[in-house]
């Protein structure tokens, strides 16, 4: 997964194997898929996607979309938050045409590898209680 993550973004801090471990040990969960994966964490009612990450030769297929629709599903809450970047607008795309509604900005919260800030977009998607 470490391997995905780097090669999924490229201009950011590639996550360790240990840090993906520490991630996905509940309350974190990961959902995957060929060629990517979802880390998630769900706690008191409501669910954080952490991350998903697709290799590069995988983008454009559909294990975006599979991963995130398999992510929404275990969860088993009504109320999902997560955090994209700015400047990830194939990710922004796929979470506003599953649903997902931008709730705020926190200006300058990533920093690329070259050191440019870049905002974090916060979105939250409400599930209805029969899908859950």
């Amino acid at each position: 997964m470490a391997e995905i993550y780097r090669a999924a973004f490229p201009s950011s801090r590639p996550w360790s194997a240990d840090e993906i471990v520490s991630l996905i040990q509940p309350p974190g969960f990961v959902v995957t898929a060929p060629g990517g994966f979802a880390i998630g964490r769900s706690a008191q009612g409501e669910a954080e996607l952490i991350t998903m990450a697709v290799e590069p030769a995988s983008q454009g297929q559909g294990v975006g979309r599979s991963l995130l629709s398999e992510f929404e599903r275990a969860v088993g809450v009504e109320k999902l938050f997560l955090e994209v970047a700015a400047d990830n607008i194939p990710a922004l795309a796929l979470y506003r045409g599953s649903g997902w509604f931008e709730t705020g900005r926190r200006k300058d919260y990533y920093t690329r590898l070259d050191g440019q800030p870049c905002d974090a977009v916060t979105m939250s998607k409400t599930l209805h209680p029969h899908s859950v």
